[in-house]
């Protein structure tokens, strides 16, 4: 296995550039995901965002947004992209688990997401309760995940997935 490139939190001059990574590697159905309800109108948590530059190039990022589950504060993990040429080597996990991370040393509690629940379970996440929790818009509840960050919060975990 191939070194990892590093890992650094997303700064704003790189906005753009991971938009454009995003849109390659989604496309614009992106746009018509559930997820994607909960980040319009919403702003990207710049902080617990994380980004992989090789050679000064961005190469990979992750994704964090403030939502909350019913009343409870949470940060949604996604999209989560990695350049063509660095798939398949393990960035993509290391992404997820930095930006998990930096939510976990930034205080937040929980991290919830829409995903490959094999893919995700490399990472600890686990699945919800299907009768519990309610995305704005149709979603596959297998696909809904969660990781506490902090011992409990997802326990007892239920209502409505909303912008803060």
């Amino acid at each position: 296995m191939s070194k990892l490139p590093p890992i650094t939190l997303e700064q704003p001059e790189d906005f753009a550039v991971v938009e454009s990574l995003i849109d390659q590697a989604f496309g614009p159905g992106r746009y018509a995901k559930s997820a994607e309800r909960l980040r319009e109108g919403n702003s990207h948590l710049a902080g617990v965002s994380v980004v992989a530059r090789e050679g000064g190039a961005i190469v990979g990022c992750a994704r964090m947004w403030p939502v909350k589950v019913g009343d409870r504060p949470a940060v949604l993990l996604g999209p989560f992209a990695v350049a063509d040429e660095q798939r398949n080597k393990g960035l993509g996990l290391a992404l997820v688990q930095a930006a998990c991370k930096a939510a976990a040393d930034a205080g937040h509690a929980l991290v919830i997401l829409v995903g490959d629940a094999k893919f995700f379970a490399r990472a600890k996440f686990e699945p919800v309760d299907p009768k519990a929790v309610f995305f704005p818009g149709p979603v596959d509840m297998r696909r809904v995940l969660t990781l506490a960050l902090k011992p409990g919060a997802a326990d007892g975990l239920g209502g409505a997935v909303t912008r803060p």
